[in-house]
């Protein structure tokens, strides 16, 4: 009895301890609210990403079919790296790393919200009222359209963002709506073959911002509608 028992203790120390479970997967918030430094007011500047990558690139032969079939390879290659460099969260961190109040000229309260999930680009002309469920007395939009990089003969290397703000004010109707490119030249993206690809997905971060700045740069120039009274 002694021998039996002292055999069932020694494998129950040796037995290894039950695995602790393993944790439940937490989801990406749809939606992130930034609060402005100091009082918020009541305004909203809602924050969408993009849906779409392009990439086009044309020889001497100008555009066409013949000149996409020969650049096929190439051009499935760029979009690749450019969703890489430029996917939905990289979109957002690039714009909240600028003054996106004072460079579209929002109240210093405004509460900037960013959404994870980008709005279907087909409707992103049909669709005239708020794109969120948000009720604020004050209300905005700045929606990325499409990120496009485009080589051409003549002119080069360049990465070109359309933006789009909708300024709503306190109802569902638009009172302000300006859409444009905003484009700059690139050096170092797509990358060669031994040349430093970070490098140039870095570029493509950097260019993205200057792309909106020229775009915020035009926008505050757009004429506006007369206040509401």
């Amino acid at each position: 009895m002694l021998i039996a028992s002292t055999s069932v203790a020694t494998a129950q120390e040796a037995a290894p301890p039950a695995a602790a479970p393993a944790p439940e997967a937490v989801a990406a918030p749809e939606s992130v609210a930034i609060a402005p430094a100091g009082t918020a007011d009541g305004c909203e500047l809602h924050v969408w990403p993009a849906e779409r990558m392009n990439s086009i690139t044309t020889g001497l032969l100008g555009g066409g079919l013949l000149d996409a079939a020969l650049h096929a390879n190439r051009d499935a290659s760029n979009k690749t790296m450019l969703a890489s460099a430029l996917d939905s969260q990289s979109q957002l961190d690039a714009l909240l790393s600028l003054d996106l109040r004072g460079m579209l000229k929002l109240s210093p309260g405004t509460t900037i919200i960013t959404h994870a999930m980008p709005l279907e680009r087909k409707t992103m002309n049909s669709v005239k009222t708020r794109r969120s469920s948000s009720q604020a007395k004050c209300y905005s939009e700045l929606i990325v359209a499409d990120v496009f990089y485009q080589k051409a003969a003549i002119y080069g290397r360049s990465l070109k963002t359309l933006f789009m703000v909708r300024d709503f004010g306190s109802d569902s109707k638009i009172d302000f709506e300006y859409k444009a490119w905003g484009g700059n030249g690139l050096k170092l993206f797509p990358p060669k073959e031994g040349e430093d690809a970070l490098a140039a997905l870095d570029e493509l971060v950097g260019v993205f911002k200057k792309n909106f700045d020229e775009y915020a740069g035009n926008e505050a120039k757009a004429p506006r509608k007369p206040e509401k009274i």
